[in-house]
């Protein structure tokens, strides 16, 4: 990585290194590490806490884990490909191949909320998700950062002097520009490392989902969708057809989809103020 004539020049390998002829990336090991380690070690943290049940905890990191994959995955391949993923059902099922979306993942654990209220908890939804939305921040912030060494999701040419030239991305050549790309993973994962600090405040010093429940969950939902909202406006699409998308109503395919998600954060967030404090 070196910068020249104002720009980034980013030739990082996404190969962390091979393991028994398989490349081992930095996407999969920071993807693991925020879902499968530090995620769980936060939660368990407010667990310990709050004196829960053990086996609540071993049943919500599964459901967690499979409402995560199944829901981004889906999305990517509904949201975004839908005519090519009905003619070709198989192909859902090749994650290793990529196609992840975000709006999916958060769709995939809201449904295995509801699904791990009603059968394990017997708590409300939002004391769950209260409470599960604290570490979600960082879990976010650490995949964009494997984004950025994949060399994908990156923005429009520009001319500022932090702009990225991917050298390795097919996608980033094809532009034919001596200009670098806004690192638009770099801006996600900075405003996801921003919610997960307020999270974490509003758990740990205010404790607002004790005192004000759908606070921590609300603001998640606002502050991370808003920051997708305003950062996929200097995104490339992600598929041809958004092209006209963007030309017919303004808003891309992302920006449209953050949409319904900073409504709910910004009912939660009004409904938890307004709301007594509980004691």
């Amino acid at each position: 990585m070196s910068s020249i004539l104002n720009t980034i020049l980013w030739d990082v390998d996404p190969a962390l290194f091979s393991f028994l002829g398989r490349e081992v990336r930095w996407y999969g090991l920071l993807f693991g590490l925020g879902l499968f380690f530090l995620g769980p070690w936060i939660v368990a943290r407010i667990w310990k806490k709050e004196q829960l049940p053990q086996n609540w905890y071993d049943k919500l990191f599964w459901y967690v884990v499979l409402g995560t994959v199944l829901g981004a995955r889906l999305g990517h391949c509904f949201f975004y490909e839908p005519l090519y993923y009905l003619a070709n059902p198989v192909e859902i099922f090749k994650v290793w191949e990529g196609g992840l979306a975000s709006h999916g993942g958060t769709l995939g654990i809201i449904i295995a909320i509801w699904i791990y209220s009603r059968k394990v908890s017997h708590k409300p939804m939002i004391w769950t998700l209260d409470r599960l939305a604290v570490p979600v921040g960082l879990v976010a912030a650490l995949i964009r950062i494997g984004n950025l060494m994949n060399s994908e999701i990156f923005g429009r040419p520009t001319t500022l002097p932090w702009g990225f030239q991917f050298m390795r991305s097919p996608e980033y050549l094809s532009l034919n520009t001596s200009l670098g790309c806004h690192p638009t993973a770099i801006y996600e994962a900075l405003a996801y490392l921003v919610v997960f600090g307020v999270c974490m405040w509003l758990y740990w010093k205010k404790d607002a989902a004790l005192h004000r429940p759908g606070l921590i969950v609300g603001f998640f939902l606002f502050g991370t969708f808003i920051a997708r909202l305003i950062i996929e406006s200097v995104k490339l699409v992600q598929e041809p057809w958004e092209t006209d998308m963007v030309q017919a109503i303004g808003l891309n395919q992302g920006q449209l989809l953050s949409i319904p998600f900073i409504a709910a954060g910004l009912y939660l967030i009004i409904r938890a103020l307004r709301r007594p404090q509980e004691v």
